[in-house]
């Protein structure tokens, strides 16, 4: 009896997606958001390009080394500077605190790296400045990974208002709760608290959650002109990560804005990390003429739709379950009523950013660093407004 052939393995051939070779820099919590989303993009979506974990850079050298191991990455390295120098790196994923990413962002665009920099841009719009200026000039591609947006629900939120079907906007209003700063006995400043440090975070709750609802928010329903503000630092000293001593907290526990968008509408904004019971309560609302969105991040595949257009007697909230493969990104993945989570939006931001590499000139559907130096605009904006009493009018990115 004949020995049966081997199935034979199909050679790569010149129209596979050429690579994408990405240095990730930070391996803590976002950084494994980044590097999921670096696996899973080219398993799902397809584009010219082909994201490869090509290098991790963390300072602790133990955990860089567990970390590169779990998700098979090709080399560590332990200064941040010789990552972005290699050769064999395409892009920068900069997965630091905030401090940190105009320095890394800057000499990324001295090597010609591509770089996708997490939120918020910067610690203030100064720096924004100058990594836009730095970046647009160099023309190199760029993205801030504000990544609710890429989640379908959101996504077709953005498409009812764009469409026009509300009419005009009257209301916007968005909260992002939290509860895990309340203790008195948390410290302040060094890994996973650096968030309470305002040298390190530029801001507390204003930049870290405000931000996400603001890119929501001037994505969906366009620019906001005008803020004022309240904030609050509830404990006003914490003992130091670096010193060990008690030093004040200078960051924002707490902020509450009203805000004016340039269409006329008018909105409510808030976040805390001092609202006990929530741990990552993210909604928004937005009320039209004729109809009204509302999405809440815990129920995160359901869009919330109220349509004045039909029969009084049938009036009422419906909700869009958002797995079709008719809504954003859904049909990419599992079959209708099969839902998806916080993972997936780092996904689909990247998926854009391959999908632009693709196509340089066609529209841009994620936040480049123009777009993030916006938001810093709006959040310089608030904390301003929160320190003099006024309303303040927000520059334009």
């Amino acid at each position: 009896m004949a020995k049966k052939s081997p199935t034979a393995i199909p050679m790569i051939t010149s129209d596979e997606p050429r690579p994408l070779r990405i240095g990730l820099i930070g391996y803590g919590f976002m950084g494994r958001a980044h590097a999921n989303a670096i696996h899973q993009a080219g398993h799902f979506f397809k584009t010219g390009r082909r994201p490869v974990l090509q290098a991790v850079c963390g300072r602790n050298e133990g955990n860089l080394v567990e970390f590169a191991k779990a998700w098979q990455v090709k080399s560590c390295e332990t200064d941040w500077r010789k990552l972005v120098a290699r050769a064999d790196i395409d892009a920068v994923d900069i997965c630091t605190p905030n401090d940190s990413h105009m320095e890394i962002a800057l000499a990324c665009v001295r090597h010609g790296k591509m770089i996708l920099c997490e939120k918020p841009l910067a610690l203030n719009g100064s720096q924004g400045e100058k990594m836009v200026h730095a970046v647009e000039k160099s023309k190199l591609p760029n993205l801030v990974w504000y990544n609710y947006r890429f989640l379908p629900a959101v996504s077709l939120a953005k498409n009812i208002v764009s469409s026009g079907e509300l009419g005009k906007v009257f209301h916007y209003r968005a909260n992002f709760l939290q509860d895990w700063t309340i203790s008195a006995e948390l410290p302040q400043g060094g890994a996973g608290l650096w968030r309470l440090d305002a040298a390190v975070a530029g801001s507390g709750v204003t930049g870290d959650l405000l931000a996400h609802c603001i890119d929501t928010a001037r994505w969906i329903n366009g620019e906001i002109v005008s803020v004022a503000a309240m904030t609050e630092t509830f404990i006003k000293e914490r003992v130091h990560t670096a010193t060990g001593k008690k030093q004040a907290v200078k960051i924002d526990d707490a902020c509450a804005f009203l805000a004016r968008f340039e269409n006329g509408s008018m909105a409510v904004f808030e976040s805390t990390r001092y609202a006990r019971g929530h741990k990552a309560l993210y909604t928004f609302e937005i009320n039209g003429e004729r109809k009204s969105l509302a999405w809440d991040l815990h129920d995160l595949n359901r869009l919330s739709y109220f349509d004045h257009g039909v029969p009084s007697d049938r009036r009422g909230w419906s909700s869009i379950h958002c797995t079709d493969g008719d809504h954003p990104y859904a049909g990419k993945w599992w079959v209708p009523g099969l839902g998806l989570g916080y993972e997936h939006s780092f996904v689909h931001a990247l998926y854009e950013f391959l999908r632009s590499l693709d196509a340089p000139k066609s529209e841009r559907r994620y936040p480049d660093f123009r777009h993030a130096l916006g938001t810093q605009y709006v959040c310089d904006a608030v904390l301003a407004a929160a320190r003099t009493g006024k309303w303040v009018e927000v520059k334009q990115a």
